[in-house]
């Protein structure tokens, strides 16, 4: 049992995705497991977040569908992972982030570190005075529309790092769901 792990994650790189985790707080996902239930034994919970990401055997639990209202009505399904599933996903975001960051358009602000939505409607607001002509897009259901193979050629582009690309992969492909799932209804 003494055999090194196929891929190489700082236990350092998943107790900082823990504290970036519980910074941001969140609810408990499809689990019911909140920050609170997850510190009782952090060493522990931690150290299998860490093991079995880098054995290659970590696979996301499902993701807890929350409707949240929209003030025109009708509803938005936001998904809510479990707090484990956060420190996983912030343990790759950790290591891409900074490949990829450097690459973004100086007015793209979503997502993005150091940035908000208040920093793109202060950008939204300088450029109203200056300009006589204004751009509009809408974006609605934009990241339910992105063609995953796309999206996973762009992640390779900028990083052969296997892990990294392992845990990037859409959940349905790595959960080996059979096609019908895939597609959905």
């Amino acid at each position: 049992m003494d055999k090194p792990k196929p891929y190489t994650i700082s236990p350092w790189l998943v107790y900082q995705a823990y504290e970036r985790v519980k910074a941001n707080r969140g609810a408990a996902g499809v689990d019911g497991e909140s920050l609170r239930m997850f510190e009782k034994d952090l060493q522990n919970n931690l150290y299998k977040i860490w093991n079995r990401m880098s054995s290659g055997s970590y696979f996301p639990p499902p993701v807890k569908a929350v409707e949240i209202p929209k003030k025109a009505g009708g509803v938005r399904i936001l998904g809510v992972p479990t707090v484990a599933d956060r420190r996983a996903q912030t343990v790759v975001k950790l290591t891409f982030e900074p490949l990829a960051e450097p690459i973004f358009h100086l007015d793209s602000y979503g997502y993005r570190p150091g940035r908000s939505a208040h920093d793109a409607l202060a950008q939204t607001r300088t450029r109203c005075w200056r300009y006589d002509w204004v751009l509009e897009f809408d974006i609605k259901g934009l990241f339910d529309n992105i063609p995953q193979d796309l999206l996973m050629k762009a992640v390779r582009k900028h990083t052969d790092n296997p892990w990294v690309l392992l845990y990037s992969e859409p959940r349905a492909r790595r959960n080996r769901e059979p096609e019908e799932l895939r597609r959905g209804p």
